[in-house]
């Protein structure tokens, strides 16, 4: 039997009811918030994720899917959705029409980490990118936007990690203290972490070994080496956060795992997944649109993790999200032919509809219609059909009402109004 590729996983039909439900409220919730969907490609050329991320990231150097393409240039499964979007913004001239864009992109993301619970190497995200606004209240107005977006999906309680990774100016002397302070003690880090030091010293501060995280404890935070303007930028942001009643704490250690962060990073962390406690992350990333070749333009974005979402979701919850409103009990040929012809009725009319067409007895009907968790079940059989009519059973409390054959979809249609409306 072939199975599934390492690392890779099937979202079967009741965790794909959970992923539905999580991606309609996405977009039900940024679109108010401004947002317009924008769809990338999975594929890209290599050098947008090299120039983007940073040759010196753990994804770009260890984690990537890249091939040779049929003119000899190296494609990459994309990794992460930021720079699709960047990209696409730059070469579609989105900014001539309007320079401020919001956009949000549902799809799946590739990489080579090593396969855990709540990581894949075929991940899915939800991310929202904001151009063209340099205003710290931008950023404040995101995190806001993403936990009441975890609020709608009754998602708590959470933790948002706060921190400013600066500006190139006041990152400079950040990077000499970190290499000053951790090069005394290089044998007590990895070796990724050896060969960061000279290469990328501020990569040290995402390393998930034990003793590298407990050498960095001890060095300064960036927010101690920020220039004017970053302070103030970060303090507006904090002092945003607060007027919306957001509880948050600020995190010296926190950076994101791609090079192109500045100014505000964040996270929002829960207790329930383990040790992937990330559930969604992000930052400013004002010069990546002029460095990948667009205009001088500030941006700010985040991506949610769907796959550690819909997990969270389905502890708590019963995933039968989509369960039948109508289940439709018809036991006889003639009942069958009359019920199919009313669940295509319904169905077209946007209703929920789940027909078993076996010859099962009305008890054993009633108990799959139970498994199902159905709202209603409609019973037909002979004697129904000689008096014109159907059985309509309440299955929550047992309520059963009589519906004339003649008009049924109608009258199925208001009792579900009206159910709803109660």
């Amino acid at each position: 039997m072939i199975q599934l590729v390492r690392g890779f996983k099937d979202i079967l039909p009741e965790e794909a009811t959970v992923w539905q439900y999580i991606e309609q409220i996405a977009r039900d919730h940024f679109g108010s918030f401004g947002f317009n969907e924008i769809r990338p490609p999975v594929l890209e050329q290599a050098a947008l994720f090299r120039r983007s991320i940073g040759e010196h990231t753990d994804i770009v150097e260890k984690e990537m899917y890249t091939f040779p393409g049929s003119k000899g240039n190296l494609l990459t499964l994309r990794p992460e959705a930021t720079a699709s979007v960047v990209r696409a913004y730059i070469q579609h001239k989105l900014y001539a029409s309007d320079p401020v864009q919001k956009l949000y992109t549902i799809g799946p993301m590739f990489r080579k980490e090593r396969p855990q619970k709540g990581r894949y190497r075929q991940f899915h995200q939800i991310n929202a990118e904001v151009f063209g606004i340099e205003s710290p209240y931008m950023d404040a107005h995101l995190i806001f936007m993403l936990l009441s977006f975890f609020g709608k999906l009754a998602v708590d309680p959470l933790r948002v990690h706060l921190n400013s990774l600066g500006c190139p100016e006041c990152r400079k002397p950040y990077k000499e203290a970190i290499t000053a302070a951790l090069s005394e003690r290089a044998e007590l880090l990895c070796t990724d972490c050896v060969r960061r030091l000279d290469k990328n010293p501020l990569r040290l501060l995402d390393c998930k070994v034990p003793g590298c995280r407990e050498e960095v404890a001890h060095t300064p935070g960036m927010v101690d080496f920020l220039c004017d303007g970053c302070q103030a930028h970060f303090e507006t942001v904090k002092s945003g956060l607060a007027a919306m009643g957001v509880v948050f704490q600020v995190d010296p250690r926190l950076v994101r795992g791609l090079d192109y962060y500045t100014r505000t990073a964040f996270e929002i962390q829960t207790d329930e997944l383990g040790a992937q406690s990330a559930i969604a992350g992000g930052g400013r990333y004002d010069g990546l649109v002029e460095q990948l070749g667009g205009p001088s333009m500030p941006a700010i974005g985040f991506a949610v993790g769907t796959d550690r979402l819909a997990e969270l979701i389905l502890s708590r919850q019963d995933p039968g999200l989509r369960r039948p409103e109508i289940f439709f009990a018809a036991m006889g040929e003639a009942a069958w032919r009359k019920s199919f012809e009313w669940a295509c009725a319904l169905s077209a009319r946007g209703i929920r509809v789940e027909i078993d067409f076996s010859e099962r007895s009305l008890k054993a009907l009633m108990r799959r219609a139970d498994r199902l968790r159905a709202q209603y079940v409609l019973i037909v059989g002979d004697r129904e059909l000689s008096e014109n009519t159907a059985t309509l059973r309440h299955m929550a409390s047992s309520r059963q009402i009589a519906v004339p054959a003649d008009g049924l979809v109608k009258a199925v249609m208001v009792e579900l109004r009206s159910e709803s409306q109660q």
